[in-house]
């Protein structure tokens, strides 16, 4: 039977004024802790080669926020926002959801969803696009949107939409969150969360890692919302992690096989992909057809355990057999104390909320170090959660 995990055991106290509200003006010149065989030292970001070891693959989030917040008015005056969570029709996938030309459907969370009356169809005008949207599913907040010239949906919002900052932030976006709530690599639109950690790196870090030979590579996880839902439960293993699509490459797993390596996920959703592809892996030597799916009890299940280069293989073989470059998959890991790390030996991450899943992850890869970790962060005046200072993080065992 499982030990309990009491939450009130993975929480600080964070004041307001230790939450940044806005990015610093250079993206690289943010605080760095370095944590490494139970040793911190504070640094500046722009010096991150000075702590990697030669043999180190950063991997990145390439994944691209989309303006998710959508603001209609009705005729009477009222506000209605939406705001995307998963696309449902054309396509659950993302990819697919934004090419859509002349309608879609999404799951959202619906402000003054009281005052949207039924049949009411919300209309935004965009010069000489008309966008509509109607509540296909008020219970599970699905709405679906229309519009007219044949242009993608991914236009529509870029033009419509705005920033989703998260909501501890408690201040509307502005223009300027348009470009810095973004990494400077993103690629691939469907985030409706930034993976922060990346919000560091600049072309010069990215040249400084490549005069290094340091190697670099890029997966996707479209970071969904419920990256900021609270643990509410006292016991955090009862918690309901939420659901996120990822994408691997052929390239991601050839680059992990092979020769030792220091393998650097940047951000937390990093990580958790990497892991998942492990747990992949793993259901593929028990069954060769297996959906790429991980719940967050995977890991903690009996299942017959491979080495890390024998669970990357079943899945490189999976993609030979398939012909296929790049896997689609979803994932609700819940990397917690008491997790086994299987890929991930270090850890580049921002500051996280008290109390959260991330800060369980943190907990789960430097031990209660993270305690001592936090204290030197706030007293040394870092900067915390999205737009806040960047650590690395050795693994415990490292």
């Amino acid at each position: 039977m499982e030990q309990e995990l009491n939450i009130n055991d993975f929480t600080y106290d964070l004041p307001a004024d230790r939450i940044a509200l806005h990015p610093l003006a250079q993206r690289d010149s943010s605080k760095l802790l370095v944590y490494q065989q139970g040793e911190i030292s504070h640094q500046n970001f722009n010096n991150l080669i000075d702590f990697l070891p030669e043999n180190a693959t950063l991997f990145f989030n390439d994944t691209k926020v989309i303006p998710a917040r959508l603001h209609f008015q009705k005729d009477t005056g009222a506000e209605i926002e939406i705001f995307l969570l998963h696309p449902v029709v054309p396509s659950t996938l993302l990819v697919e959801a934004m090419l859509a030309t002349s309608t879609c459907s999404w799951q959202c969370t619906i402000g003054n969803l009281k005052r949207w009356t039924e049949g009411l169809v919300l209309t935004k005008q965009l010069d000489s696009i008309t966008l509509e949207a109607s509540l296909t599913n008020r219970e599970a907040g699905v709405v679906t949107f229309r519009w007219n010239g044949g242009h993608s949906f991914a236009e529509i919002i870029n033009r419509s939409g705005e920033t989703p900052l998260p909501p501890y932030l408690k201040r509307k976006a502005e223009a300027s969150d348009r470009n810095r709530y973004q990494t400077v690599y993103a690629q691939f639109e469907g985030a409706v969360a930034a993976p922060t950690a990346g919000l560091h790196f600049t072309p010069e870090v990215l040249r400084a890692l490549k005069s290094k030979n340091i190697k670099t590579d890029f997966l996707t996880l479209h970071v969904s919302a419920g990256t900021f839902q609270p643990v509410k439960v006292q016991n955090a293993h009862n918690h309901v992690m939420h659901q996120e699509q990822i994408l691997i490459s052929r390239k991601n797993i050839e680059n992990l096989l092979g020769e030792t390596k220091i393998i650097v996920p940047v951000g937390t959703t990093s990580m958790r992909t990497l892991e998942s592809l492990y747990w992949y892996g793993v259901k593929l030597n028990t069954s060769p057809d297996a959906e790429f799916r991980i719940t967050q009890h995977d890991p903690y299940s009996k299942q017959q355990l491979l080495s890390k280069d024998e669970a990357l293989q079943a899945v490189l073989d999976l993609m030979i057999r398939k012909q296929c470059d790049v896997l689609t998959g979803e994932t609700s890991i819940f990397i917690k104390p008491g997790y086994t790390f299987r890929i991930c030996n270090a850890l580049i991450t921002n500051f996280h909320q008290p109390a959260s899943t991330l800060i369980l992850l943190v907990a789960a890869f430097v031990g209660t170090d993270w305690k001592r970790i936090y204290e030197g962060a706030l007293q040394n005046n870092y900067r915390f959660l999205s737009y806040g200072d960047s650590s690395l993080l050795f693994h415990k065992q490292q």
